[in-house]
């Protein structure tokens, strides 16, 4: 129950690279083209309440849905793969809600930011962690994470149309690789 500095520093780094939310960028461009404008308070805010959520219920909430947190992250990573498709391929799988300010919490709050890594991530730390310091810790990522989405504007103007092209080609590489990772450490015939 006592603060530590120690803590909160690891468990804030160790979220940060989780959410990876500046890599999410050129993800979140792809779908700010589709949606329109990101809701940043809204995402930031449903994705720390799903960090919440599943810090304090996260294995007993997948338990009572019969879902075992392997099975969970398989499933993100699908939804990730697909999205990493998209991205390479320049196809659209991903339809947007035609109520768009959903847009801002399904698919950004979650799997983007809030995924399944993230929330297997923090069920964990809490085995190693007091409760208040990776609460801490995610306070501090869900700031990041709102100064992120709330640059995309300027992020999009800096990077021109060529420069976001080949940035969403690598990235959507690279999600694809991080999907297969994923699914590659929790599948199990």
């Amino acid at each position: 129950m006592l603060l530590s500095l120690d803590e909160i520093l690891t468990v804030t780094l160790t979220l940060f690279a989780i959410i990876d939310i500046v890599g999410a960028v050129p993800v979140l461009l792809s779908m700010k083209s589709k949606i329109g404008e990101i809701e940043s308070g809204k995402a930031t805010l449903a994705s720390g309440l799903l960090m919440i959520l599943f810090l304090v219920f996260g294995a007993d909430l997948l338990a009572a849905l019969g879902v075992d947190i392997s099975s969970f992250a398989v499933a993100g990573s699908i939804v990730i793969f697909i999205m990493g498709l998209e991205m390479v391929l320049g196809i659209e799988l991903f339809r947007p809600d035609p109520d768009v300010s959903s847009g801002s919490v399904i698919p950004i709050a979650f799997p983007i930011i809030a995924g399944s890594g993230t929330l297997t991530t923090v069920m964990s730390l809490r085995a190693n962690y007091g409760v208040y310091n990776i609460l801490i810790g995610i306070i501090i990522n869900l700031i990041a994470v709102y100064i992120v989405l709330k640059s995309l504007k300027f992020i999009e103007h800096k990077l021109g149309k060529s420069g976001l092209f080949v940035i969403r080609k690598f990235f959507g590489v690279i999600l694809l690789a991080i999907a297969v990772k994923i699914f590659k450490a929790n599948f199990s015939i």
